[in-house]
Formats: structure tokens, sequence, C-alpha cells
């Protein structure tokens, strides 16, 4: 085959074209090395250095701004109840894209997405089990369900977890969402308020919550906190709160609760049922979200709901015991309508993103929620005030 000089000199500048081709987009300045705050043990995290990974294809490497600390942090600090250590934590983080793999495009809603861009993640579905492949709406319930921050520690990829200066999204599966026109206190709360925006999807199913509704919250730890700013976005104009903590009872009012009742002023059952159905129309709620992790109080919530009211329980998160109930009185002859929530898929996230752009036009003050943020290297005190609860929302900011 004889070929021309011009035809060679075309192969060539195309080959020397793909080998200075590069494989990501780049912003400057990235550093060799990237730190996580990594437990390797209960109650012990420690700052450790490793090399950032190369950026393949399919990639994006995302500079750390700040991961707010969940319970399912603090459960896993404690005691490890996944099994995962060594672990780099932190799934409710945001952070700034600083190189980005030539075939990514567009983030999992569509939305075109470039170095520079805002960022936040979601679940990591297989793709593969009963639920990925038939209910592809409902990938939370995922049999192999991961996340970012809680992915045991691997050389190969390091930077799996937001309680770090950097973070590295890779795999199949993985979801991510631009979010450029909110704040970094809005994207950190964007996660923890999609737990919350899933559960009124699940309640909806029900068909028990209206503007008319009066709906009861029970637990306000960050949860409990957002599911009432989630539920004043939504149009519900009487919310009762449920809870021990003075501050926590005050933050409730500030974000839209009519009613507010602290266990520990009125100890009795019977008297916090009494007061309930005095502001609910003399039967109870209509609906009750279960927002703790308390099998008493789980226990309680039957009570403070009309016949043919509604619950959604979305407090046991992890395994925090059980509790004993009558189902003649407490389901069966008040014909309750349960549901259970758990965590979220990607598609809940628009809608999330939606809600907070809602809860700012409505001056629903959610970011005061945040009242605590920690250095990478002051985590295990985080953690401690979290526990503690000297707060309400603790975070990491990369400073």
């Amino acid at each position: 085959m004889n070929i021309s000089s011009s035809q060679v000199e075309s192969i060539v500048r195309k080959i020397l074209g793909e080998i200075n081709t590069p494989s990501a987009k780049k912003s400057a300045n990235i550093p060799a090395t990237a730190k996580v705050a990594m437990l390797t043990a209960p109650k012990k995290i420690e700052v450790k250095e490793f090399p950032i990974p190369t950026v393949g294809d399919n990639d994006i490497l995302v500079k750390v701004e700040g991961c707010g600390v969940c319970g399912t942090d603090v459960h896993e600090w404690k005691g490890d109840p996944f099994g995962i250590i060594p672990v780099t934590l932190g799934h409710e983080g945001t952070g700034e894209i600083v190189a980005l793999g030539k075939n990514i495009k567009a983030d999992t809603a569509g939305n075109p997405i470039k170095v520079g861009d805002k960022i936040v993640t979601s679940v990591i579905s297989c793709g593969e089990c009963f639920v990925c492949r038939n209910k592809p709406a409902n990938t939370n319930l995922c049999d192999k369900q991961g996340v970012f921050g809680l992915i045991p520690h691997s050389d190969a990829n390091p930077l799996t977890g937001w309680f770090a200066s950097h973070l590295l999204i890779s795999g199949k599966g993985s979801t991510y969402f631009v979010v450029n026109d909110l704040d970094l206190k809005e994207r950190m709360l964007l996660e923890l308020a999609c737990v919350c925006v899933h559960a009124l999807k699940r309640a909806n199913t029900t068909g028990l919550i209206n503007f008319n509704s009066k709906v009861l919250v029970q637990g306000l730890g960050p949860v409990g906190l957002v599911m009432i700013s989630v539920l004043r976005a939504a149009g519900v104009n009487h919310i009762v709160a449920i809870d021990g903590t003075p501050k926590r009872l005050e933050m409730a009012k500030k974000l839209g609760a009519k009613t507010v009742i602290s266990f520990k002023e009125i100890t009795s059952l019977e008297e916090r049922v009494s007061l309930v159905k005095s502001v609910a129309n003399g039967v109870g709620v209509d609906f009750a979200f279960q927002c703790t992790g308390a099998p008493m109080a789980a226990k309680d919530i039957y009570e403070y709901i009309r016949r043919g009211g509604g619950m959604c329980e979305m407090g046991f998160f992890v395994n925090n015991g059980e509790y004993t109930i009558n189902p003649h009185f407490a389901m069966c002859n008040k014909e309750i309508n349960v549901v259970g929530s758990w965590d979220y898929s990607a598609d809940d996230y628009p809608t999330t993103m939606a809600f907070l752009r809602q809860a700012r036009e409505m001056n629903i003050p959610i970011k005061e929620l945040i009242t605590h943020t920690f250095p990478l290297d002051k985590l295990n005190e985080a953690m401690e005030v979290n526990v503690s609860q000297q707060g309400i929302k603790i975070c990491y900011v990369n400073e």
C-alpha cells in the first residue's frame, strides 16, 4: 500500500494531537496530595495525607468547601455499627470542581457541568438489583446502595468522604448535581433537607397532608427541625413540635411551628396528648412525623394521632432498639396510615433544591440551624459537641 507524504503527516498530527490532549480539564494549583480526616478506631479521627489519584475520563475531582456532621457519622464514630473502619466519613458535603474527566458533560439532572461549578453528591446505586432494574425511581431501596462518606478506605482512591480537603467522584452509579445558585450553608444542608423532602413525599401518599392539616413533629434534632421547614414551605400552617431541649423548641418556633411542647415540662403522656388534642380539633393531629431515635417516643406518637390519621417513621436509621404497642388500639381501631421513610433517591435532589430556594423566598431561617463549624483537625471535637447537644447542626468547613 502506497501512502503519500501528506497522508503520513496527517496521521502523525492526529497521533500527536491525541497524545497532547489532556484527559481531564483542570483548574490551576491542584496540589499533589490531599488531607482526609479518617476514622481509624471508634472515637478516633486522624488527619492523614494521600497523593491525589489521577482523574480518569469519568471522574470528578472536587475541592471540599464544607460538610454537615450527620447523626449517622456520629453513630459510626461512636461504635462502627456499619463495620467500615477505616473510613473517611462525611456525606453532607459540597465543594468546587477542580478537575473534570473528558467524558463528563452533564450532571445527573442533565445540566451542563464544568470546572469551577459548585457540586453535591447523592446516592450510589448498583444498577443490578431488583429495585435498580425495575423501580428506578426508588434507588434509595437499592440492595447495595452506597454513599460517599460511608465507603471503606481504599489506597486506590482514598478520597471517598467529604471530611477531607478533596473528594474524587469515581465509579459506576455515582450521582451528583450542580448547585451554583445555593450558598455554602444551603449546600451543606441540602442532603439533610433531602431526607425530609423524601419523607414528605412518602407522607403525601396517604393523602392526609394539605393546607388545613394539623401535623406533629416529634424530635427536634436537625432532622425534625428541617422537617418543620419543609412542611412550612409546603403550606402546612399548623405544626405541633415536641422535644425536651429549650433551644430546639425555640428554633422550632422560628421555623414556623405554631405549638411547641416540652416533654420535660409536661412529663405526663396523658397531659401531652390532651394538649395536642386541644389544638387539633379536639381529636388529635392529622399526621405525625416521628424523628427521634428513642423507642419510648416512637411508642408514644400513636397517642397524638386522630382516628384515620397517619404517621411517617423516619427516626430509626440505625438499630436503636424496639418498642411495644397494642396494634388494636394504636393502629387498627384508629385505622392509622403508617409509612416508613428511608434515605432518598437521586431524583429527590432537584425537588430539594427547589425547597431551599422556596425557604429563602419565604424567609424561613433554615441556615440558623448551623450553630458550630470546625476545621478538619477538630472533627473529634465536632463529634463530642454533637453528642452533647451543645448546638443544633454541626459542620466541617474547609478553612
